[in-house]
């Protein structure tokens, strides 16, 4: 069986991290979307790890 891995998400908004995190945890992305910026108002961790994310995380292997 092969591992699961980390993909951009199909449903995007921006980038895609938010749908591609909701896919690999089985979420509805909308409430990946909702921690995210909860995280950036309440700490401002969440648009430093949002973009970092955009940048490492690498775009699904399927074309859609």
């Amino acid at each position: 069986m092969e591992p699961k891995r980390l993909y951009k998400g199909r449903e995007k908004m921006l980038c895609g991290v938010c749908s591609g995190i909701a896919e690999y945890f089985n979420l509805d992305p909308t409430l990946v979307r909702l921690a995210a910026v909860a995280l950036t108002i309440w700490w401002g961790s969440g648009l430093i790890a949002y973009i970092v994310a955009a940048i490492i995380m690498p775009e699904p292997p399927y074309n859609s």
